[in-house]
């Protein structure tokens, strides 16, 4: 699944809308986030990549898809997540 098909994916499940040319992510999204990182720290995992959280909400929801496709719509949900995330704490750090 390329990273387009991956976002629209996104958006016609609800978790993504269009703000004018901006992309966002919708209450549903933000729910599902949040219980993801809620159970990731009653497990106590390890974690500092916004990937994880990500992944952990995507996986849940789409059970059905192989690892390969929730890993296509992380990489999508990412900078849409990265991007409603900025004003609150700051650009994310890149990799060097």
């Amino acid at each position: 699944m390329p990273e387009h098909d991956a976002l629209e994916r996104l958006i016609d499940d609800g978790f993504v809308w269009r703000d004018g040319t901006r992309l966002r992510t919708t209450a549903r999204w933000q729910a599902a986030l949040a219980r993801a990182a809620l159970g990731l720290q009653r497990s106590n995992a390890p974690w500092q990549d916004l990937r994880l959280p990500i992944a952990a909400a995507l996986a849940d929801h789409y059970r059905e898809l192989p690892n390969d496709e929730i890993a296509n719509l992380v990489e999508a949900m990412l900078p849409v997540e990265e991007a409603e995330l900025a004003p609150l704490f700051g650009p994310a750090p890149r990799a060097p």
